[in-house]
């Protein structure tokens, strides 16, 4: 399916039945990566599987901004009239859910975020160098939106009023200590370094995410019940 939000189509799948869960890939990736997990979340969400503007299917766009793909998932979930939304996203899309939950807090119930950054230096050394000189070689605009973006700060953090879980590998590519400075700004989180995993290995094409996912959401609705 395709819905029209500030004037790009986003390409979409849903699948299974009851709370909306909105799920977004990482930065070149589409919602393919999430199949294999999807198996097991469709059995207890209608999970929302959508191509970011410029990715898979969705409209190809010149350059890329995290604030515009913020403000279509925004668009996305008024035009659908979803509630009680929950958001995951991986990587870029971890930080579209952190810009959308605390710009807009009153449509996001519950935020799981993997790897995301609050600005480019959030990274280890080695990879920014590493993005440097593709870009370089490239000039790859999604390449650019990494080196530039995002800017995010502790304020902007504190906004966020869903519950939130937020994750990363032990051996991620986004510094230990920023992980835990985005977790500790957000009023109601929950941090989890997962050992032996990196920056994408139990989410890409994994069914661990969906466990930690399920996880998350009946701790977090039996302790508000």
């Amino acid at each position: 399916m395709k819905i029209r939000v500030n004037d790009v189509e986003l390409y979409y799948e849903v699948t299974g039945q009851g709370r909306p869960l909105i799920m977004i890939h990482g930065n070149g990736e589409d919602h393919h990566i999430f199949d294999i997990a999807n198996q097991e979340l469709k059995k207890y969400f209608q999970v929302y599987l959508v191509d970011s503007r410029g990715h898979g299917s969705s409209s190809k766009i010149n350059s890329y901004h995290y604030q515009d793909m913020a403000l279509d998932i925004k668009e996305m979930i008024i035009q659908l009239d979803l509630k009680d939304v929950i958001y995951y996203g991986y990587s870029d899309g971890g930080v579209v859910g952190l810009l959308l939950a605390s710009q807009y807090p009153q449509l996001i119930s519950k935020l799981i975020v993997s790897g995301a950054n609050l600005h480019p230096r959030g990274v280890a050394q080695e990879c920014y160098q590493e993005m440097k000189t593709e870009y370089k070689k490239t000039k790859s605009p999604l390449i650019k939106m990494m080196l530039e973006e995002p800017h995010i700060d502790s304020r902007d953090l504190k906004q966020i009023q869903a519950s939130t879980l937020i994750l990363a590998g032990e051996h991620d590519l986004i510094l230990e200590e920023h992980t835990r400075k985005i977790a500790r700004h957000i009023p109601r989180s929950q941090l989890e370094i997962i050992p032996g995993e990196d920056h994408g290995s139990y989410i890409v094409d994994s069914r661990k995410i969906a466990h930690y996912i399920i996880d998350f959401i009946k701790k977090d609705d039996c302790c508000h019940r």
